[in-house]
């Protein structure tokens, strides 16, 4: 039986013990393809952000909530997995520095210094091994094709979900499916139940059933 790897919710970037950076990812989508994955009969390891969502009972759940807490989940547990489908929105950014207490507010200006975060997907994609695959998503708000297009092939995805900021925080979602030449395999749209089973049917037959 295939095992999945699935990246679902945000994660967050602390600047001290209180506030942190992070975005609107719900991790109801990672929900609803899981339940699509376990419904096809397949084995499912989610690796989750700090969400409200209740994940499907049958799925093996490990939470964290960095960035760096979410690569290395991916790594320890990618390597007994077929596939990853990285639907997580993980915080692109971090302080350089954590305040070990409150910051207080000085009536001034406060100045941040931000450092990259790793890229999950393409971190794991380097040590993938053969057979491996691996399902990345674009939120884009502009040049939706093309922007995750170069996406598809910095992280060398087979397939990459495009969507826009309209799918954060809601209950529907409309979806197109890019492969590595650029065409659009399928477009899905409606509640993201619908819209998990749509995707998933497009990776069971063009990356499972291979």
């Amino acid at each position: 039986m295939a095992r999945l790897l699935i990246t679902s919710g945000p994660t967050r970037e602390h600047l001290d013990p209180v506030r942190y950076l992070s975005n609107a990812s719900t991790g109801r989508m990672g929900r609803a393809l899981a339940a699509a994955a376990i419904d096809a009969g397949y084995e499912v390891t989610i690796v989750s952000g700090p969400v409200e969502v209740t994940y499907p009972e049958k799925a093996e759940v490990i939470r964290v909530v960095s960035t760096d807490e979410m690569l290395a989940a991916c790594r320890e547990h990618f390597g007994r997995c077929d596939g990853l489908i990285g639907v997580a929105a993980p915080c692109d950014y971090r302080p350089a520095h954590v305040e070990p207490r409150k910051i207080r507010k000085s009536g001034g200006l406060l100045q941040l210094e931000l450092h990259e975060t790793p890229d999950i997907v393409a971190s794991v994609a380097a040590d993938r091994r053969a057979g491996q695959w691996l399902v990345g998503f674009a939120l884009e708000t502009e040049d939706h094709h093309l922007r995750a297009l170069a996406k598809l092939e910095e992280k060398h995805c087979d397939l990459i979900v495009v969507n826009g900021v309209a799918a954060i925080g809601a209950a529907d979602n409309a979806v197109e499916i890019l492969d590595p030449t650029g065409a659009v395999v399928a477009a899905v749209s409606g509640p993201k139940d619908d819209v998990a089973r749509g995707i998933f049917a497009v990776i069971q037959s063009r990356l499972i059933q291979r």
